[in-house]
């Protein structure tokens, strides 16, 4: 094999440079994102390249993207508190702002060591929740990072782990269920005490002889349209921008397949099927909204 010319490995460092630079500025938290408050306890690391949220005694911590967004597909890699964690909650989540707010959560709910982790999910639109859909993981989400997705469109929000979708909450605007699509959210995450409710129902507390307790962020990435000055960042025909596709997504079947299973064998609470909290009859988006 010849040994590359000098003059052309010359010319290829500033392209590898440019690629290995754009790849890097993909997932920089320094630039994508704001340390909102913890006192020194959330901390940037590895030139942006992963964040840590720390909770102890005095306080936990959180942050916060610098863009707001108005429908997107939304990736972020999470290595929850290892060990003791109960009474901790490891929110993750979009929100706007205000009495009539719009979220979409993602909540990991600590539990004592060998028990697992709960992910309980809700989803508020013109400030109302109390959609509540809770899981088991199929794995240990504290030894390695995992991916924690949000695709939401006009359409529909689906939640997914690992690529594998857990919830679809779709557009009931037609049995008039407000759906989040005319306010614009920015990302959150936050590490806090909740033990007055986190572990099954406040009974047991945070151990705080096991702080400081510490989650980890990494491989951030955003397909979505940023809202700045009453405006968005997608163009006016956003269905002819192959990139935009998201935009019009929808599950296939063997994802259909992969969400009955999850739903089937790891969920274990969904608020449309309490009949105990609803005695009168289910919320009607739950009747657009069902896997079976």
């Amino acid at each position: 094999m010849m040994a590359p010319n000098s003059s052309i490995v010359a010319l290829m460092i500033p392209v590898l440079l440019i690629s290995f630079m754009r790849a890097a500025s993909a997932a920089n938290f320094y630039q994508d994102f704001d340390v909102t408050w913890g006192d020194g306890r959330a901390k940037i690391l590895n030139n942006g390249e992963l964040l840590t949220l720390s909770l102890d005694k005095t306080s936990g911590s959180g942050f916060q993207s610098k863009n707001e967004y108005l429908f997107g597909k939304i990736d972020m890699q999470l290595k929850l508190v290892p060990g003791n964690s109960a009474g901790t909650v490891t929110a993750y989540y979009l929100s706007s702002q205000g009495p009539t707010h719009d979220e979409i959560d993602f909540e990991f709910l600590g539990n004592l060591s060998g028990d697992p982790y709960i992910l309980h999910t809700n989803v508020f639109s013109q400030g109302k929740g109390n959609r509540e859909q809770q899981f088991y993981l199929w794995f240990d989400p504290t030894a390695d990072f995992h991916t924690y997705s949000i695709l939401w469109n006009p359409q529909r929000i689906i939640f997914s782990v690992d690529g594998t979708p857990i919830r679809e909450f779709k557009n009931s605007e037609s049995v008039g269920v407000s759906y989040p699509k005319n306010q614009a959210m920015r990302i959150y995450s936050s590490l806090w005490n909740a033990d007055d409710w986190a572990t099954r129902g406040g009974l047991v507390k945070t151990d705080w002889s096991q702080a400081p307790f510490t989650a980890a962020y990494r491989n951030f990435n955003a397909q979505a349209c940023v809202w700045s000055s009453g405006s968005s960042s997608c163009n006016s025909n956003p269905t002819s921008n192959s990139s935009n596709s998201w935009l019009n997504e929808e599950m296939d079947v063997t994802s259909q397949e992969r969400l009955k299973w999850v739903q089937k064998n790891y969920m274990i609470y969904n608020y449309c099927a309490d009949s105990k909290r609803f005695p009168q009859g289910y919320p009607p988006e739950c009747a657009l909204n069902t896997t079976s």
